[in-house]
């Protein structure tokens, strides 16, 4: 992502560090002409810092954060649907009996195709590209016990808003997947759009749940661990009070670790985050330089911009995070 297009975090991140070197440069030097200098940097970067672009959530990719225009499948892709039109491939098969997609294959490459039905991945290095995945029911694609996925530049949602929603739309079975990267892709109408517990999910459009009576929905979705992730430059937006858009937590018994959540563009839910509290104290959660809309309350989730965040923990910190309307900062 170029400077230019770099989320607004990125920049703030950028102002603070120029005015450290500014003032470093005078404790130094200690001279007429270095203080002028070094005023004028601070200048410089107060000046950067109130050029913050606001209200990004209108159309995100203007900001540099992933929408429709640059997730997803891309457009002009030819699309071969299965089982309609091809069935197998090399690593991979339609199973009419269980109407689900099985990558067994190692080094598989599944692209530039259409599934209706539900892909399990249970190989290694796997790539999923440029492909559409729309189907109701429990899971869109699903890793077990996977090794370096790849899922990008895709396509995945239910097929409506409502009996057809997908409750999975990206799910890591187990929570045990390594090496996981979920890239680029457009997620919609899903009750989870992304469960994942480690990897790296970057550069996502996250967006209009489904609902069923009774779903608590989740943009992205963690309930704990230890194994690193990092959750950045994703735009993620829960239209609904329930429950969020990115959901860090000990809530299920286990503890949590090693998560990295930075230069998102979150709102709606109850709360557009949970930080990582819950049962257990948290360690090493770092939150920084993502951006709360307004777009559904007017303090980004129903209730706030977050939740259960533990400033207490080791290694955790919450920095550069701010209103999308004002670009104001927001404190846990």
């Amino acid at each position: 992502m170029s400077a230019q297009n770099a989320p607004t975090g990125s920049r703030l991140a950028a102002a603070r560090r120029h005015r450290r070197a500014a003032a470093a440069a005078v404790a130094g030097a200690g001279g007429a002409a270095v203080l002028a200098m070094s005023l004028s940097g601070l200048l410089s970067a107060s000046a950067a810092t109130a050029a913050v672009q606001t209200n990004c959530t209108a159309t995100p990719s203007s900001c540099g954060y992933p929408d429709a225009t640059n997730t997803g499948v891309p457009p002009g892709t030819s699309l071969r649907t299965v089982p309609g039109q091809v069935s197998s491939g090399t690593g991979w098969s339609y199973s009419a009996t269980t109407q689900q997609v099985n990558v067994t294959g190692n080094g598989a490459v599944l692209s530039g195709l259409s599934f209706s039905t539900h892909v399990n991945i249970t190989a290694s290095n796997v790539t999923m590209n440029n492909d559409k995945v729309v189907t109701g029911g429990t899971y869109g694609i699903t890793t077990q016990h996977a090794v370096n996925a790849t899922i990008e530049n895709s396509t995945v949602s239910g097929l409506n808003k409502t009996s057809g929603r997908v409750s999975y739309a990206i799910d890591d079975l187990y929570s045990d997947a390594t090496g996981l990267v979920i890239k680029n892709n457009n997620v919609a109408d899903w009750r989870i759009g992304v469960n994942v517990a480690g990897g790296q999910v970057t550069g996502n459009y996250i967006h209009d749940p489904g609902y069923i009576s009774g779903d608590h929905t989740d943009g992205f979705y963690d309930n704990g661990g230890t194994m690193p992730l990092t959750v950045n430059d994703n735009t993620i937006l829960d239209s609904l009070s329930e429950v969020d858009a990115i959901f860090l937590s000990s809530n299920a018994g286990h503890a949590i670790s090693n998560k990295t959540i930075t230069n998102n563009l979150l709102g709606g839910g109850g709360y557009a985050l949970y930080a990582g509290g819950g049962y257990s104290l948290s360690t090493n959660i770092v939150i920084q330089d993502n951006r709360f809309s307004q777009l559904y309350y007017p303090i980004s989730g129903q209730y706030g911009p977050d939740t259960l965040y533990q400033p207490g923990g080791t290694g955790n910190s919450w920095s550069g995070n701010i209103w999308d309307n004002t670009g104001g900062g927001v404190s846990p």
